[in-house]
């Protein structure tokens, strides 16, 4: 027995938030190092987003004999999976904090990538299953790793980053967000062609290898050494003491009063439209990102044009964000989400219409207006709208809508293609969505004010 207990006590230590050190003797806010550290965890999940799976697509066809709709099916497939248990680690967040949610989800991710780079191995392995076809075992194969990297990267990775942010700031949140959109967003540009790099130099197989053991030393091991769950924990205060003072210029709309429960937030009008807002953000840039190429071809662009005009996008996304993460203290979140849909709306008619110059410029201008939003709303909103207490679970109900979104948007696009010859009729369908939304931000005031909590079925203030 005292041995055992010996052992508890050990572990518990490792994960004490003053050990190996303790943040409030930093000569400085300690939370710009949580800013820091929650950054590269969205860094660190790019090989389960869009684009990091995108420069394997071709590869994976030919190493796994699987068609194109088979391996956008698996992907679909394995994302909406992936989707439906992300409430269940949104909840583990809330126990466990955001230190031990970061580390555990970057070792799995770590053996995800191992398992990604040995499945050609793997099925040949397995191909001697009698009355068991190839391209069955193959499907299965690769669903279950789109599934793993989704859930451990994209989803937990993700969501334990950015949570970790939202923790430490009130009135600063905004800006905080705003600069680690900044680095997520030029990460995010450059990572296929990195991604490509690697491929050329190392092999596909080897490039997974790598990107697992750097995820299980790199991010695992500072995750561990510098991440903490939140600045009371440590002694110290939310925007790094001197929030009183921040609190008395922050706008109404910006202060928090109060924690709601997921259940709760469920019930309330504002999460509803947010997150629908960022579910379609989701299903139709990820749709768009998947068959961009098809696309310019139906309307008659060349691949290398259609491809360059992410730059300028990319460019106006950064700007965007830096604005609204200045604004977001200053003025009611619903105003940003309105902007949001309205970019939205004209990127979706740019696409409709990008045979034309104008209809470029609709979707260049309103795709980076929309994106910027969305990196800065996507962080800000969850904590100020319902409190830190239950945000794991708040967010990790939002964060299973925007994966499910993603993986059904290619799946939808493909198919109206594959029915009517062309992706107008889906486009129209986006388009009447943030037109929708657009109108709903009208009663999305922040639940935290007096005079809309009474949305709240059984809350009061």
């Amino acid at each position: 027995m005292p041995n055992k207990q010996g052992k508890f006590r050990k572990v518990s230590r490792l994960w004490a938030p003053t050990f190996p050190f303790d943040p409030s003797r930093c000569s400085f806010f300690y939370g710009w190092i949580i800013v820091a550290m929650g950054t590269i965890a969205v860094v660190f999940s790019i090989p389960g987003q869009t684009m990091g799976f995108s420069v394997f697509t071709d590869i994976l066809i030919d190493e796994l004999g699987l068609s194109r709709v088979s391996l956008s099916s698996a992907y679909c497939l394995g994302t909406v999976a992936s989707g439906l248990t992300l409430p269940f680690f949104g909840r583990l967040y809330d126990k466990i904090g955001a230190r031990r949610m970061i580390v555990y989800s970057a070792l799995i991710t770590g053996v995800v990538l191992f398992y990604l780079s040995q499945v050609r191995t793997l099925l040949d392995a397995v191909d001697c299953v009698p009355g068991v076809p190839r391209v069955v075992l193959a499907f299965a194969i690769i669903t279950l790793g789109f599934y793993m990297i989704r859930a451990s990267a994209q989803g937990v990775l993700t969501m334990s980053g950015r949570n970790a942010i939202g923790k430490w700031f009130d009135y600063h949140r905004g800006t905080a967000f705003a600069l680690s959109g900044l680095f997520t967003s030029f990460a995010f540009s450059f990572a296929p062609r990195g991604l490509r790099g690697m491929i050329d130099s190392l092999g596909w197989s080897q490039t997974w290898l790598v990107l697992g053991v750097l995820t299980m030393t790199i991010m695992a091991g500072f995750g561990w050494l510098l991440i903490r769950d939140n600045p009371e924990e440590c002694g110290l205060r939310m925007d790094g003491g001197d929030d009183l003072r921040s609190r008395k210029k922050a706008h109404a709309d910006a202060l928090t009063h109060r924690d709601f429960t997921r259940a709760e937030a469920l019930r309330t009008w504002p999460f509803w439209v947010f997150n629908l807002s960022f579910g379609f953000i989701s299903l139709y840039t990820t749709a768009v990102t998947f068959h961009i190429l098809s696309i310019a071809k139906q309307t008659g662009r060349g691949e290398i044009e259609v491809i360059g005009y992410f730059v300028p996008m990319a460019f106006i996304s950064v700007m965007t964000n830096l604005v609204m993460g200045w604004m977001s203290s200053r003025t009611r979140l619903k105003y940003l989400l309105a902007i949001m849909n309205g970019g939205a709306l004209a990127s979706v008619i740019g696409v409709i219409y990008l045979q034309s110059q104008a209809g470029v410029f609709c979707y260049i201008i309103g795709n980076g207006i929309a994106g910027g939003c969305f990196a800065c709303l996507s962080g800000v909103v969850w904590p100020r709208f319902f409190g830190r207490r239950w945000l794991g679970a708040i967010s990790g109900f939002g964060m299973s809508s925007m994966v499910i979104a993603s993986g059904i948007g290619p799946l939808l696009f493909g198919a109206c293609l594959s029915v009517t010859g062309s992706y107008t009729a889906i486009l129209w369908v986006c388009a009447f969505i943030p037109a929708a939304l657009l109108i709903a931000t009208a009663r999305s005031d922040n639940p935290q004010k007096g005079g809309t909590i009474s949305q709240i079925t059984g809350v009061r203030n």
